[in-house]
């Protein structure tokens, strides 16, 4: 079963976060709240998830709520992956 912290791991290499990406946790916030999370940097994000975790991303399930945490982040990736 896929972790957050796997999903952390992809956060932490895009947006290049280094150690302060250790510190977080399912409910980190992250739309608003992590400065390097723009919209260039989402579409960077969409393409390494699709690319690490081999699943396909639905425009349409795609929301800014899915942003809003880190929690919310890998429940997005989880039920990407059931489809």
């Amino acid at each position: 079963m896929l972790a957050v912290s796997d999903t952390i791991a992809v956060l932490r290499d895009v947006l290049r976060l280094g150690a302060r990406a250790e510190d977080f946790t399912a409910g980190t916030p992250l739309l608003g709240s992590v400065p390097e999370l723009d919209s260039m940097a989402v579409v960077d994000l969409l393409t390494a998830l699709e690319a690490r975790f081999e699943l396909r991303v639905d425009d349409d399930t795609i929301t800014a709520e899915t942003f809003e945490t880190v929690g919310s982040l890998h429940a997005w990736v989880l039920a990407s992956l059931a489809t």
